[in-house]
């Protein structure tokens, strides 16, 4: 799957993408609020100012990823790997941190 798809599955009203690849994906600026992506691959994606509060991002691999100023407020990323990760400026009010 590739960011565009994403994107218009999202907007038909899906929510489910667990264990989807997206590494390197560009998602800057996508709303995706509520989105399960739980075990993604979304290392090396670009996703400054995104929209993902309340999303599930549990044991997703965030490697590398961008998210400056994304709203990551009530999103579950237990166990995820945020290593390298650019988190400048996102919003991670009531996130789930754990074991990330």
């Amino acid at each position: 799957m590739d960011a565009d798809e994403l994107k218009r599955r999202y907007a038909a009203g899906e929510r489910d993408f667990p264990a989807t690849n997206l590494g390197r994906a560009k998602l800057i600026g996508a709303h995706l609020a509520g989105v399960n992506l739980f075990a993604a691959d979304l290392s090396g994606a670009n996703l400054a100012k995104a929209k993902l509060w309340g999303a599930n991002l549990g044991g997703a691999n965030l490697a590398g990823a961008n998210l400056t100023r994304a709203n990551l407020s009530g999103v579950n990323l237990h166990e995820a790997n945020l290593r390298g990760a650019k988190l400048n400026f996102a919003k991670l009010y009531g996130a789930n941190l754990s074991g990330a």
